[in-house]
């Protein structure tokens, strides 16, 4: 655990374009499960919901196993705790996300928000905060919010 801590802390402090294509790679899954981890602590009760919905959809974009994915989760948890700023986490995203990836993430936010069937006023300001980091333009912050909200399905 304490070595996955220094690697954690080293890809953070490592310039970009010293990381390797794999440390990078674990940059960026890392950023995606704390962002999502965080819409799940934003709301005062976490459910069995919002974390199957974290859960699907690390697992659906990092194709991890089961056990990589409980790691992935724990680190993203324990980052999320003692995380005091979004931007080290967007700004990686922003520049290895397509514009089109960065409206899936925020849409993929907006999934886990809609998961235990009520949208907390915390969870919408974080995901509009997020969206606004990521460069994602009101527009395409509404169109991920409805689509979210379609699949969701009647609450």
């Amino acid at each position: 655990m304490l070595r996955t801590l220094k690697d954690l802390i080293d890809t953070f402090t490592t310039p970009a374009q010293a990381q390797s294509p794999r440390e990078r790679e674990h940059a960026l899954q890392l950023g995606t499960a704390v962002l999502l981890v965080e819409v799940m602590r934003a709301d005062p009760t976490i459910t069995a919901a919002e974390r199957a919905t974290v859960l699907d959809t690390l697992r659906g974009k990092f194709s991890l196993a089961d056990d990589e994915l409980a790691r992935l989760l724990e680190l993203a948890e324990d980052t999320a705790r003692t995380s005091h700023d979004y931007h080290r986490f967007t700004s990686a995203m922003n520049e290895h996300f397509t514009q089109a990836q960065k409206i899936h993430m925020v849409e993929t936010m907006w999934q886990v928000a809609y998961s235990d069937a009520h949208l907390d006023a915390h969870e919408n300001h974080l995901i509009s905060k997020i969206a606004g980091l990521l460069h994602v333009t009101h527009g395409e912050y509404i169109g991920a919010k409805m689509r979210a909200r379609e699949a969701a399905g009647p609450a």
